[in-house]
């Protein structure tokens, strides 16, 4: 009796130390698919993958395309591998048959929310069990659309950009239509620039510079007393190109890559969004040392640029959320959610301001809300998580902190107090830009599944609540029988 419970106590306690092997789920056997086909699976999904990573998909959505498309078809055993530039899908075959391998390189990286929310639909399309050749040739069709909009509402949507961030500054008419043309000129260097295939780097260089010489000549005509020039605050022009030329960086995507475990990826999207920042940061201090010399320098702030009544600051928000959404290729569902999510960042910048903290912690609040509310939104209306969040939370970049800064280095004259002032205004831009992608990315990673939970139990009710038979829920009473 002593040993039959000692050996039960030994087996209680083995049971609970060691896996069962007869409880593990048994090998199930892969279906079987012919190369040919198997090749045309592989090459849909590394399209699909290639052009998603093209318009500005992250990393991991990238990846989780390509797998959702491979095992839609019935292939299992693949492995997708995205490093910045470059998408690899392959197929490591059973038994002794070779393993089928395909990479495509992207050669250039445009942002366009339109076609990525069509790809998007498609690989849902594909999962309800699309045919192979018809996904094939709707691909091709959605790869050959051209950009929604022509070259100059592109233009004119990046002017109006930076007009908006006039609005939350509470600017006049005048510094309005003074940053509606440099930042025109802006816009139209840049695009003259790309159709020469200048890299990004010199083109954000002759952004900044046509910027700064445009503010220049506006403090110049002031000086001279010229009418409406006089009162026209240089601070401001200047501040709304910078966060025109930022607006383009894919800050989001990149914080994403990089919490997702892209490391590769994420690197190389850091260092282009480094030199892309250098490009715009040169480019103002070659203006301003230029202007400098000439006898015509501007005196740097003391104090950060203040905002201007709530209700011009909620405009300014919308407008500039338009306004990227348009730029970036945006349909007009997309530019409807990012003004409703731009509206929600800023309420959530203010009202966490109002408590006193800094300018980062708030930044992150707004973006915080903005992403779990935009990551949920846009499950349920099937459009691109990250093109609604990159427009909600552009008017939170510190444009003023970097010109402030900027300029106070230029203006220093060797004086350490002004130094330190105009550093600090850099690291606080700094500080700034990383709460914006810590809360944006975070905001994602909690809204994504809240969404897909949200969206469980409609589906759920929606089930629970239908008929049958295809008619109405009818309840019958049964007859007693005796």
């Amino acid at each position: 009796m002593v040993r039959e419970r000692g050996r039960r106590m030994i087996e209680t306690v083995r049971r609970a130390i060691h896996a069962d092997a007869s409880q593990r789920t048994a090998t199930q056997a892969l279906p079987v698919i012919d190369d040919a086909t198997a090749v045309r699976v592989i090459d849909l999904a590394m399209r699909v993958a290639e052009v998603m990573l093209s318009v500005g998909a992250s990393a991991k959505e990238v990846v989780l395309a390509a797998l959702r498309i491979t095992r839609a078809y019935g292939i299992v055993s693949v492995h997708v591998d995205v490093t910045f530039n470059s998408v690899t899908v392959s197929d490591h075959r059973h038994g002794d048959e070779w393993p089928i391998t395909l990479m495509r390189v992207v050669r250039s990286a445009v942002p366009d929310h339109s076609k990525l929310q069509r790809l998007q639909a498609l690989v849902r399309d594909i999962e309800s069990g699309l045919d192979l050749e018809e996904a094939r040739a709707r691909f091709h069709h959605v790869r050959r659309t051209p950009f929604r909009y022509r070259p100059l509402v592109v233009v004119l949507s990046q002017a109006l950009l930076a007009v908006g961030v006039g609005v939350m500054f509470g600017a006049s008419w005048a510094i309005l239509a003074v940053t509606f043309f440099a930042a025109l000129g802006v816009a139209l260097t840049q695009a003259g620039l790309a159709r020469l295939q200048v890299p990004l780097f010199f083109s954000q260089i002759a952004g900044a510079f046509v910027l700064t010489a445009v503010t220049v000549l506006t403090a110049m005509l002031a000086r001279a007393g010229i009418e409406p020039f006089v009162d026209v605050r240089a601070s401001i022009v200047v501040s709304s190109g910078i966060v025109l030329m930022l607006a383009g960086l894919a800050v989001v995507g990149a914080a994403q890559d990089a919490i997702d475990g892209f490391s590769l990826t994420a690197g190389g999207r850091i260092l282009e969004l480094t030199l892309q920042t250098l490009g715009v940061v040169l480019g103002i201090l070659v203006g301003l040392e230029l202007a400098r010399a000439l006898g015509v320098g501007m005196q740097p702030p003391s104090e950060p640029l203040p905002l201007g009544p709530v209700a011009a600051q909620f405009a300014g928000a919308v407008l500039v959320a338009v306004a990227v959404a348009v730029f970036n290729g945006a349909g007009l569902r997309i530019i409807v959610v990012s003004a409703l999510l731009g509206i929600i960042a800023w309420a959530g910048f203010a009202g966490t301001s109002a408590t006193g903290l800094d300018q980062a912690p708030a930044s992150f609040a707004g973006a915080l809300v903005a992403s779990v509310v935009g990551a949920i939104i846009a499950q349920r209306l099937h459009v691109p998580s990250v093109a609604v969040t990159t427009a909600a939370i552009l008017p939170l970049v510190p444009g003023a902190a970097v010109f402030r800064g900027l300029l106070g280095l230029v203006e220093a004259g060797g004086e350490t107090e002004h130094i330190l002032f105009a550093t600090s205004s850099l690291i606080t831009a700094g500080m700034v830009g990383i709460a914006l992608a810590a809360g944006a990315t975070l905001g994602l990673f909690i809204g994504s599944p809240l969404g897909r939970t949200i969206g469980g139990l409609r589906s759920i009710r929606a089930a629970v609540g239908r008929p049958t038979a295809g008619g109405a829920n009818v309840i019958v009473r049964a007859e007693r029988r005796d």
